[in-house]
C-alpha cells in the first residue's frame, strides 16, 4: 500500500498575527530594558561586581538564561504557532524547560550566598521564588509528557506568570515613590513576594470563576 502524504501548508502571516508579534516585541522590548543595567557586569571585574563576584558566572547564567525563558516562553502561547507545527512547539518548549532549569539553579545558588549579605529575608524571599517558578515549570512540562494538554495549558500559563514576575518585580523596584519607602532590601522583599504572588492568585480566581460559568452552563 502507498501511504499518502500529507503536505504541511505554509506559514501565512495575517492580519491577526500582529497582536501576538506586538506581543512578543513588547516582551523583547522589556526584557532589554531590564536587563540592560546589567551590563557593567559583563566586564566581569570585582568592582563592577561586588558581592557578586565569587559567583560572577551564576549571576551572568541566570541573567542570559532567564532572558530566553521570556523569549521564548511567551512563543508557546502563539495558536497559529503552535497549532502549525507541534514539532516547533515541543522543540521551543524544551529550550524554555532549559533557560528555566539554569536560570533558576543560578538563582538558588545566588541565593543561598551573595543575597544574604543584604539580608536573611531578602535571601529567603528569593529562595522561595525560584523554587517556585522550578516546580511550576517542572509540572507543566510532567503533564505535556503524560499528555494531558489541559493541565499543562494551565501550568505553563502559572509558569510564565512566576517568569515575567521578574520584570513586574523589577520595574516596580525603579519606581521613585518605591525608592522613597526604604532601603534596596527593604522594599524589594514585599515587592518580589507581589510580583509573582498577586499575578497567580489574579489567574486562579480568573480560572476557577470561567470553570464555574462552563459547568453551570451544563
Amino acid at each position: 500500500m502507498q501511504k499518502e502524504m500529507t503536505l504541511k501548508k505554509p506559514f501565512k502571516f495575517s492580519f491577526t498575527d500582529i497582536i501576538p508579534l506586538l506581543i512578543w516585541i513588547s516582551v523583547f522590548f522589556m526584557a532589554w530594558l531590564f536587563m540592560h543595567p546589567a551590563d557593567p557586569y559583563l566586564a566581569m571585574t570585582r568592582e563592577a561586581l561586588g558581592r557578586y563576584f565569587p559567583v560572577r558566572y551564576f549571576l551572568i547564567a541566570h541573567i542570559t538564561s532567564g532572558g530566553g525563558a521570556l523569549l521564548s516562553g511567551i512563543v508557546q502561547f502563539w495558536p497559529k504557532l503552535r497549532n502549525y507545527s507541534p514539532l516547533l512547539h515541543r522543540g521551543v518548549g524544551y529550550i524554555y524547560l532549559l533557560a528555566v532549569l539554569v536560570s533558576s539553579i543560578c538563582a538558588l545558588v545566588l541565593a543561598s550566598t551573595a543575597a544574604y549579605a543584604l539580608s536573611w529575608a531578602y535571601a529567603f524571599t528569593l529562595q522561595v521564588w525560584a523554587a517556585v517558578w522550578i516546580s511550576a515549570t517542572f509540572i507543566a512540562f510532567w503533564t505535556a509528557i503524560r499528555k494531558q494538554f489541559k493541565l499543562h495549558k494551565e501550568w505553563m500559563i502559572r509558569s510564565y506568570i512566576v517568569t515575567i514576575a521578574f520584570l513586574i518585580s523589577g520595574f516596580a523596584n525603579r519606581l521613585p515613590v518605591m525608592q522613597q519607602l526604604g532601603t534596596f532590601a527593604e522594599v524589594s522583599v514585599p515587592l518580589f513576594w507581589m510580583g509573582w504572588a498577586i499575578p497567580l492568585y489574579t489567574y486562579e480566581i480568573i480560572r476557577s470563576s470561567g470553570f464555574k460559568k462552563k459547568t453551570s452552563a451544563r
